[in-house]
């Protein structure tokens, strides 16, 4: 499923104009992004959770050459699936 899919979705249970159905997950999505930017943890009930880590620096190697590299800390974005997702998902 795609986002164009998702806003047709929920253009058709909400029974709204598709550019209204647009409007409506633009936000949510937009909404999420700038939690996640500030560094907020978004819990969905009976789907999962939404938060940011921080992955220490480390020392990488090219497969190929074997050259040693540093990886820089950084932030990465983690979903984790609720409970109820997972018992759908293995079904």
């Amino acid at each position: 499923m795609i986002k164009a899919d998702l806003i047709d979705k929920v253009a058709e249970a909400a029974k709204i104009p598709r550019q209204d159905a647009q409007n409506v997950v633009e936000t949510v999505i937009q909404t999420m992004k700038d939690a996640l930017a500030a560094g907020d943890r978004i819990e969905l009930r009976d789907f999962g959770v939404f938060l940011v880590k921080q992955r220490v620096a480390r020392i990488g190697r090219n497969p190929k050459t074997k050259v040693e590299a540093p990886i820089p800390a950084r932030k990465v974005p983690v979903f984790k699936a609720g409970r109820e997702l997972k018992r759908i998902v293995n079904v």
